[in-house]
Parts: structure tokens; C-alpha cells; sequence
């Protein structure tokens, strides 16, 4: 299975407007961060969660030991791009931290029970990211 390949099609698929192979549209953000070595313009497929004006991501990189790439982008520079919907605008992404990010995990792995999997999977605190409007 090439990542790549899969998101490349899926972000072509998007921004088409119809059907997303394999997804639901109505869960699915692009997230656009700015590569914190090469300074390029990223974009990444993934679900988010609505907590109303905010979107939830969660990098969870699907239990692996090391947070993903677009987390460590967004730390370097929080200045986003984000694509919903119909919509497209900037965005500041925020980790969320202690009770706030304990909170919102319960509630995301009640939610989602495949988080739980995730989380099992490794060692590290997978976290959960906010992304408000600029």
C-alpha cells in the first residue's frame, strides 16, 4: 500500500468535488502545513471531529511510535491551511494539553472505538489538535 499514492488520489478526489474512494466526505479534512526542513507546502487527508467552531485532528499516525509528519509541521509553524466542505481558509492549529486534551480523548475514543487500537498500539500520548479559524 503506497500512503502517497492513496493521499494524492484522495486529495484530487476532493477538491473534484464527488464521491472519495474508500472515505466519507462529510469526515474528511485537508490539511495543508508548511514543512518545517523544506519550507513546502504539505497537504494531508484525514478525518476530523467538529467541537463547535473548532475541528479535531488527531495524530494518531494509526498507532505508529512516531507522531506523523504534518503534527511536527504544525509545531514548527501553527499557520494552516484548512479545506472542508466547500470551504477553504486559515486556520491556527493548537495541540490541546491536559484535562482539555483528556477530555476530548475519552470523548473521541468513545466516539471513534478504533482510536483505542491506535493508542494501544504505542507508547506515546497521541495527540488531539485544534484547528480555529485565523
Amino acid at each position: 500500500m503506497d500512503i502517497k499514492q492513496i493521499n494524492r488520489r484522495t486529495i484530487e478526489q476532493f477538491r473534484a468535488g464527488g464521491p472519495i474512494e474508500g472515505m466519507d466526505r462529510d469526515r474528511l479534512v485537508l490539511l495543508t502545513t508548511v514543512g518545517r526542513k523544506t519550507g513546502q507546502r504539505r497537504t494531508t487527508p484525514m478525518m476530523f471531529h467538529r467541537d463547535g467552531d473548532r475541528l479535531l485532528v488527531i495524530a494518531s499516525n494509526v498507532g505508529a511510535p512516531e507522531h506523523p509528519q504534518w503534527y511536527r509541521n504544525l509545531l514548527a509553524n501553527p499557520r494552516v491551511t484548512v479545506e472542508v466542505g466547500n470551504q477553504t481558509y486559515d486556520a491556527v492549529a493548537a495541540p490541546t494539553e491536559s484535562e482539555e486534551r483528556a477530555r476530548l480523548w475519552a470523548m473521541l475514543k468513545q466516539t471513534y472505538p478504533f482510536f483505542a487500537d491506535h493508542e494501544a498500539s504505542t507508547d506515546r500520548a497521541i495527540p488531539v489538535v485544534a484547528l480555529t479559524r485565523a
